[in-house]
């Protein structure tokens, strides 16, 4: 699959690395060259230095080809906008985007969108381990092959 990653911090560096060596051809991109870093000399997806709310910036990254998009930049307003011309202008097939808060996330699946809310993810992670006495989280972190 071609995949188009907007934000290349902590979820964004880590999903591209698990995509890329899984043989998918990814794209990242992120205002600030300096992000890249986060990637590794290793990683041999491709790296798109600019705003991910620009369909010239998008164009570059190769999202008219694309399979799939995450957004998954520091704020929820932009991933929506990066998430909504995924979507309706370049019309890539699965669209998803990481919001912190819960409400927006509600609001953003009535719209239609995929959402990732990792403030409830979270909070249910560490409440299964007060209520069931068991780390899931170790589960998730392993699953696939993750390292952090």
């Amino acid at each position: 699959m071609r995949i188009v990653i907007v934000g290349c911090g902590r979820v964004g560096s880590l999903l591209a690395r698990r995509l890329a060596s899984e043989g998918h051809a990814v794209s990242v991109i992120d205002e600030k060259p300096s992000a890249f870093e986060r990637l590794g000399d290793d990683f041999d997806g491709e790296m798109v230095v600019g705003n991910g709310l620009e369909g010239a910036t998008l164009r570059r990254a190769g999202i008219e080809k694309a399979d799939g998009f995450a957004a998954v930049m520091p704020g929820d307003n932009r991933n929506l906008m990066a998430a909504q011309l995924a979507r309706d202008i370049f019309k890539v097939p699965r669209v998803i985007t990481r919001i912190y808060d819960p409400i927006r996330a509600e609001v953003f699946r009535e719209m239609g969108l995929e959402t990732i809310c990792s403030t409830v993810i979270g909070a249910s992670l560490i409440h299964d381990y007060f209520v069931d006495g068991v780390n899931r989280a170790d589960a998730v972190a392993g699953a696939g092959g993750l390292k952090t």
